[in-house]
This record gives C-alpha cells, sequence and structure tokens, in this order.
C-alpha cells in the first residue's frame, strides 16, 4: 500500500522523471478528452431546439469544463507555468465536470421518474454531498501541494479516495434508480414485446458500461496512479457524456410513442375543451379535423349522446343536460346529425 504520508505522484512535479509509455499514455487520455469535449459542445448545442432546462446547461457546462481541465493537466504535467497557474485551471475543470455529471443523470429522471417530492430531496442531497466532498478535498488539495507536510499529504490522499469513490456511488445511485423506473415504464408501454425487451437491453448495456468506467478509475486511484488516474478521468467523464445522447435518444424514442398513442385515443378532456358535432360520436357526417388535430376516423364510430364520458371533478359546473324541445339543451331539428351538445352554464350554446 502507498505512503499516504507522501506527496501524491503528480500533483506537484510532472512527467520529468515519469516513462515514455506513461506519458503517451497521458497524452492519448487527454487528447481524446479534448477532441470529445469539443464534438459534445457541437452536439448539444445542435441537438436541443430550446437552450433552457437543466439537463441542456449541465450537458453544455459539464462539456466546455473538460477544455480547461485538459489545458490545465497538459500546463502542469508538462511544466510549461507555474504550479499554482496550472493546478487553478485545472480544478476550475474538474469543478464543471465531476460534480456536474451527477446533476446530468438526476435532471433525466423527470422523463421516468414521477414523484416531485423524492426528486426534491434528491437534489438536496445531491448538493450536500457534493459540497462534503469538495470542501476538504479542495483545502487538502492546495494545502498539501504548497504547504508538502506529511499531515496535509496524508488529509489529500484520504480525501481524494473518498471523494472518487463517494462520486462514484453517487452516480451509481441515480443510475439505478433509473434504470428501475425504465424498466417500470417500458412494463406498461404500448410498445411491442420485442421493442420492449430492445430498449430495455440498450439502456442496462449503456449503464452497466458507465459503471465499469467509474469502477476502473476506482481502482487506478488506489493503485496510486495519480497521474494517470487524472487524464484518465477527464475520458472517462467525456465518454460518459456523449453516453447521455444515446440514453436521450432512448427516452425520447419511449417519450414519443407514448404521446402518439394517447393521441389515437379519446380522452375525457377532449369533451370539456373543444365542441363536436354529433356525427363526431356517429356513423353520419363527413371526416374532418378538429383543434386537437386528431381525424374523426380515430374516434369511436358509434356512440351515443347519452354513453359520452360526463366530466371529472372540477368541472361540475358543465354537466351536459338533456332539456325539452325548444328548451336550451340538445336543438331538434331535420338533422339530428349535425346538432351540438350544450353545456348547462351556457358556455356551449346549442346551434343547427
Amino acid at each position: 500500500m502507498s505512503d499516504l504520508n507522501a506527496v501524491p505522484p503528480g500533483l506537484v512535479y510532472g512527467f520529468e522523471h515519469a516513462s515514455f509509455r506513461l506519458r503517451m499514455t497521458a497524452a492519448v487520455f487527454l487528447a481524446l478528452g479534448l477532441f470529445n469535449s469539443l464534438e459534445l459542445i457541437v452536439l448539444v448545442c445542435w441537438t436541443f431546439r430550446q437552450w433552457r432546462g437543466l439537463y441542456f446547461w449541465s450537458l453544455l457546462i459539464s462539456s466546455f469544463g473538460i477544455i480547461p481541465y485538459v489545458i490545465g493537466s497538459i500546463l502542469h504535467y508538462w511544466n510549461i507555468v507555474p504550479l499554482p497557474a496550472s493546478l487553478t485551471v485545472a480544478y476550475v475543470g474538474f469543478i464543471c465536470i465531476v460534480p456536474v455529471q451527477s446533476l446530468i443523470l438526476y435532471s433525466r429522471l423527470y422523463l421516468v421518474f414521477y414523484y416531485a417530492k423524492v426528486l426534491r430531496v434528491m437534489l438536496d442531497v445531491i448538493i450536500a454531498v457534493s459540497v462534503s466532498l469538495l470542501i476538504p478535498n479542495t483545502i487538502a488539495m492546495f494545502g498539501s501541494a504548497f504547504i508538502r507536510r506529511p499531515s496535509w499529504n496524508y488529509a489529500y490522499n484520504v480525501t481524494e479516495r473518498l471523494q472518487v469513490t463517494g462520486f462514484a456511488v453517487q452516480e451509481l445511485l441515480i443510475s439505478l434508480l433509473y434504470i428501475y423506473s425504465t424498466v417500470r415504464l417500458l412494463r406498461v408501454s404500448p410498445e411491442g414485446k420485442d421493442r420492449v425487451k430492445r430498449i430495455m437491453y440498450e439502456l442496462l448495456g449503456i449503464n452497466a458500461f458507465t459503471i465499469a468506467l467509474d469502477i476502473a478509475v476506482i481502482v487506478v486511484e488506489y493503485l496510486n496512479f495519480y497521474s494517470l488516474q487524472i487524464c484518465l478521468k477527464v475520458f472517462v467523464y467525456s465518454i460518459k457524456v456523449k453516453l447521455e445522447f444515446a440514453v436521450l435518444g432512448r427516452l425520447v424514442a419511449i417519450t414519443t410513442t407514448r404521446r402518439t398513442k394517447q393521441r389515437d385515443r379519446v380522452r375525457r378532456t377532449s369533451f370539456i375543451t373543444h365542441s363536436y358535432v354529433l356525427s363526431d360520436f356517429t356513423n353520419g357526417g363527413t371526416v374532418t379535423e378538429n383543434e386537437d388535430g386528431i381525424g374523426n376516423e380515430q374516434r369511436p364510430l358509434s356512440v351515443n349522446v347519452d354513453q359520452v364520458d360526463r366530466p371529472v371533478d372540477g368541472f361540475a359546473d358543465r354537466v351536459p343536460v338533456q332539456e325539452h324541445e325548444g328548451d336550451r339543451g340538445i336543438s331538434t331539428g331535420s338533422n339530428p346529425s349535425t346538432q351540438r351538445i350544450s353545456w348547462a352554464d351556457g358556455t356551449r350554446s346549442s346551434s343547427n
């Protein structure tokens, strides 16, 4: 086991005495991370039609954060600028990447998890855990880098391991809740069984691969390969953000199909919001398209007026009533297929 009282290798010194293999491996990880960052910025701005929401901004901030993280690491490990400057630049990128990843995972839960109070508590927990992991580690990092005493080195080595493990566990728990909620949603989905199974396997595969990446970072950290862990981390998180677009595509496929299926159904609110002629619910009359964009061929073909669902609670003052001929209600005329429903409060007037 490594000496926790010693200065972490790579925190203070660069690659002066590192092997060529280590320098090339670190350079590859940093280059790939930077390339993924530029690609992600374009993808985020191109994919989202509206630039708003926690999910969009979390993805964008994480994508931009990779750039200072990579630049700071290059400046530090190749001794281009003094340590305070390179360490600060890299730390700004770190703040934009690692804690924000939990917000990315959290923000997509809104699409599959519908308990608002639980989500609010979860957000508070994410913020509290992130602050409790970041503040001690930040203080210990700068203390170990500039004071360089055994006590500061020990504090940093311990808090660094706790931080890497803590964020990995936090992301794992959020991912597991997401998988559980998605599986429950897919079980009642109108999709075919084969398509549901394929989506489930794809989501499980993506999250399993993400978990494997987190485990790789933890293993490298506990093996005391600090420099390699720093360079590997930026590459891993850039891959995790790119995988979010694969998850986003699956979520869009699920929600789009559900909305399409729901549009093909006659919902109660449609009878309250819009005015329909009796021919909308009978075999008579021509096929037209109403305000909600649903053609009459998608509605029941033979339903009597008294079979129409009554309004739900909150609309009791608008219950349709049938009155005598000549009174306000369902008007009589020579062509009953063009009669309209009149509501009791007078908001719907009868017309021939």
